[in-house]
């Protein structure tokens, strides 16, 4: 089983995801590693993000395996995460280069995102922050399911991601201890940052466990003019601190039975020394920044999640795993002229929104393989989830958007069975019973907003959908394999964003059409291809919802419109392995959707930044030299995109960055290059997602990153 005692294993899989290998913990060497992956090549990989433990190129859809290496191989060069996403995962957005991660979609739709299984999305009062909970040196491997999925349930309409945290390694105790250094390329004082981590872990008899701390500061960022890029009011990444404390206590029963806790605290403030200076977008002048304090008080993430889980691996012939969570989730965003109100002197003054909310739930599952000759395998569960999440103004106590509870229950059944010997049927159906509870409350105040001070009668509405998704996989050759997918996915709109702008008297909750959920369609076909040290995947999909959500912006504020959507797209990734010592790799993405903006039942209107990513072609080379030294450099260009508005046309751009590392006799140091070229730029989002002087954007100029690492 899997889930032995001292036997739990970590997978090196190609960016195609479709050679699996399996290496144990306590490895003392990088030439240690890639022997034990070159050995155990033939191993299989059990994906943990899908309820069935279903093995890596297997499933009817695509699954991306973003492994430890990978992500070493990117931090070397940058500590975005959603731009590590960015450059690893087909048809994600762009990165926002910010605390916010707004308009980065997956597969032109949200993704939920996940640690260990619990969720991180706040589906109710979406804050844009959901990849900003961890740091990635907690992170062992990211599991990505691309498309929606309802084995997880609420907000995975467009894929998940689940990060996978460290666990305990074996031989006694192990310490690891790291630094780096960031700056930009004219090593200017305000651009400085640095970041410190610490891992120890071990296993002394029945018990194992792990204890990590990292501590970063973060500098301004500077274009490729060598002017500091704009400051954003919902949440910054420049000019920032943050730490991230991790704990896992492992005890095993037996051989079979294992209990776990885990907890996490991350939290990330930003900095107060430089104010935003609007651009002209009319004028092509970007936003910029300049020293100085911003009113009121720094924006903030602060997550904290614990997690119990158990599981068994033999259970009268069954596999148990069961969870119980808890999150809590608090981010500050920034003073705005959008809330203005009186002080003591009688002064206009503007507040700040403060998001809560706190998510507990508990995850059973129970799988049984092996039925009827080993031909059938069923997995059973039950997912129950509490959300209570609220949206206040910091100084005035007015509450912005009102208590919303959401209580979800979730029972489902999934299963595989083999047709054939080349041919297996997978199957499931989840059925998802929701109810959200919203008091009596009044929408604010603000005397420059109309629609504003309209009280709305609160209520109790209640959801039931039953979600279908049917697959085969075909082993046509033993390097070829077939597979097509219908599944459905299931999600809240923005409950808080539905709720804070109605702006109609006489309105109750309980018979609010834009709180209905959002249920889509998804259709996927697509092909693996696994010849000796060449890999490739072709996958076409297409995801629809008579009743989807598309953001636009109103007065300043974005706005959730409902609405009929339609989006197709198509993933191309492939790698190849060169004399053992080099990786190249590729991946095209092309994404494209329209929504019914007229209400005529009909698909009329081109989607734009905010949901659809532009065409992304991706290259990638990793070579080992040999024992002590290793390089990475990739390539990502993104395409020229156009649209119904001809002021959210993209003009496209390509961005180049490069690492090499180099192993010492005592630990390792590595320099890595953001933006090799230096490239000017304006972002993704700043050109096609939104119409706006104060968010106009550069991208980062080219930046070094040195780092040691040293392992004990």
């Amino acid at each position: 089983m899997y889930s032995k005692k001292r036997q739990v294993f970590w997978p090196t899989v190609t960016l195609a995801g479709l050679v699996a290998a399996s290496h144990a913990y306590g490895q003392e060497s990088a030439s240690t590693e890639s022997q034990s992956a070159a050995s155990d090549a033939d191993s299989t990989m059990v994906v943990t993000a899908t309820r069935s433990h279903s093995e890596a190129g297997q499933t009817p859809q695509r699954v991306t395996i973003i492994t430890r290496e990978q992500i070493e191989q990117q931090l070397a060069i940058t500590d975005d995460p959603g731009q590590v996403l960015s450059n690893l995962i087909p048809s994600y957005s762009p990165s926002r280069q910010k605390l916010s991660n707004a308009g980065e979609t997956f597969r032109g739709r949200d993704a939920l995102f996940l640690i260990d299984g619990v969720p991180q999305s706040n589906p109710l009062r979406d804050s844009s922050r959901d990849s900003y909970t961890i740091d990635l040196s907690m992170v062992e491997r990211i599991e990505v399911i691309h498309g929606a999925s309802a084995e997880h349930g609420l907000g995975a309409t467009g894929g998940l991601i689940n990060l996978v945290t460290r666990r305990a390694e074996g031989g006694g105790i192990s310490q690891h201890a790291g630094i780096s250094l960031t700056t930009d390329d004219d090593f200017q004082s305000g651009g400085l940052g640095h970041k410190l981590d610490y891992r120890i872990s071990g296993q002394q008899g029945d018990w194992d466990f792990v204890a990590a701390a990292t501590r970063q500061e973060r500098g301004v960022f500077y274009d490729g003019n060598d002017k500091i890029v704009g400051i954003a009011y919902p949440g910054e990444l420049q000019n920032s601190e943050s730490y991230d404390l991790f704990g896992k206590l492992g005890y095993w029963i037996d051989d079979n039975q294992n209990i776990e806790f885990s907890l996490n605290h991350f939290d990330l403030e930003e900095g107060n020394d430089y104010v935003p200076v609007a651009g002209d977008r009319s004028a092509g002048v970007p936003t910029t920044a300049r020293k100085g304090r911003r009113d009121g008080e720094p924006g903030f993430n602060e997550v904290t999640s614990a997690r119990l889980a158990y599981s068994h691996a033999d259970w009268f012939g069954n596999e148990v795993d069961a969870q119980v969570y808890r999150q809590r989730f608090r981010a500050r965003f920034a003073t705005t002229p959008f809330f203005p109100y009186l002080d003591s002197a009688g002064d206009t003054q503007y507040d700040q929104t403060r998001n809560e909310s706190d998510k507990t739930g508990a995850k059973f599952t129970l799988n049984r393989d092996g039925m009827l000759d080993d031909r059938l395998g069923v997995t059973v569960g039950l997912d129950v989830l509490e959300d209570e999440t609220s949206q206040m103004l910091v100084h005035t106590g007015r509450t912005y958007v009102p208590e919303s509870r959401y209580r979800n229950l979730a029972p489902f059944l999934q299963g595989q069975f083999k047709l054939a010997d080349p041919l297996t049927l997978h199957a499931g159906v989840r059925h998802e019973h929701a109810e959200l509870e919203v008091d009596t409350f009044q929408t604010i105040d603000r005397s420059n907003v109309t629609q504003d001070n309209v009280t709305v009668d609160g209520g109790k509405p209640s959801f039931d959908e039953t979600l279908y998704n049917v697959g085969l996989t075909y082993q046509a050759t033993d390097w070829a394999q077939l597979y097509a997918n219908y599944s459905e996915g299931f999600g809240m709109p923005d409950v808080g964003r539905v709720l804070r702008g109605i702006g109609t008297a006489g309105q109750d909750v309980d018979t609010l059409l834009q709180l209905q959920p959002i249920v889509t369609d998804n259709r996927e076909i697509g092909a693996r291809f696994d010849w000796d040290g060449y890999g490739l995947e072709i996958s076409y999909y297409e995801s629809n919802s008579d009743y989807g959500q598309r953001l636009t912006e109103q007065n300043g504020t974005w706005v959730g419109n409902r609405e009929k959507t339609e989006i197709q797209g198509v993933e191309i990734t492939g790698d190849m392995q060169v004399a053992d010592k080099h990786d190249l790799s590729l991946s095209y993405a092309h994404t494209e959707g329209k929504s019914d903006q007229d209400g005529d039942g009909s698909v009329d209107t081109k989607l734009t930044g905010i949901n659809i990513a532009p065409d992304t072609l991706k290259l990638g080379w990793s070579a080992t030299w040999n024992e002590r030294v290793s390089t990475r450099l990739q390539g990502s260009y993104y395409f020229d995109r156009s649209v119904d508005n001809p002021e959210l046309d993209f003009d496209g751009y390509g961005l180049v960055d490069a690492s090499l590392a180099y192993r010492l006799p005592t630990g390792r140091v590595s320099v890595g290059i953001e933006n090799l070229t230096d490239e000017d730029y304006l972002t993704y989002y700043s050109q096609a997602a939104r119409i706006s002087d104060e968010y106009y954007f550069t991208g980062r100029g080219r930046t070094f990153t040195l780092g040691y690492q040293l392992d004990f």
